[in-house]
């Protein structure tokens, strides 16, 4: 068997169905420039409209009815917005499982919990033990040793992790 450092954080997290909704704020680095760059969209009051929008979006469907209105206002979007709109959508789908940070990284990437998480930790520790590039990093982090050299790596292979929590 595996020897998996569980510390309080994980061996206290209760199942999903008696867990409040967890409202956290997570924090999202990609490793590439997240903004909407002035040649794309030029006026700056505009640019600013733009970013609160994408900031309030509260469904994936909201964010993408707004991605579908920036390729139609100004065109298709450059690398710099894509990973700005990943940045939203990463936000909207690691909230609701108490996802605090999310550093991901050419070489690796980081994920950091809330004390409880609202999911069931067994299938975090089954994960863990799978998949020895998936490690506990203390009592409320993770590190996946995996190499992402692009942003649609990054912002793939943190989805894929995502979904294997839901």
């Amino acid at each position: 068997g595996f020897a998996t450092p569980v510390g309080p954080a994980w061996a206290s997290a209760r199942g999903p169905e008696r867990s409040p909704p967890v409202v956290v704020t997570t924090g999202i680095k990609l490793h590439a420039a997240a903004r909407l760059p002035q040649e794309y969209c030029s006026d700056i009051h505009e640019r600013l409209v733009i970013c609160k929008r994408l900031a309030s979006c509260e469904s994936i469907y909201e964010l993408d009815l707004l991605r579908e209105e920036l390729v139609d206002r100004f065109g298709p979007t450059p690398e710099p917005a894509q990973a700005l709109i990943a940045c939203h959508r990463l936000r909207l789908v690691a909230r609701p499982l108490g996802v605090t940070k999310i550093d991901a990284a050419p070489e690796r990437s980081m994920l950091q919990f809330v004390k409880e998480p609202p999911f069931d930790a067994g299938r975090l520790i089954l994960l863990v033990q799978k998949d020895g590039r998936i490690r506990f990093a203390g009592p409320d982090r993770l590190r996946i040793e995996r190499a992402a050299p692009t942003l649609a790596d990054r912002v793939a292979l943190i989805r894929e992790f995502l979904g294997k929590l839901t």
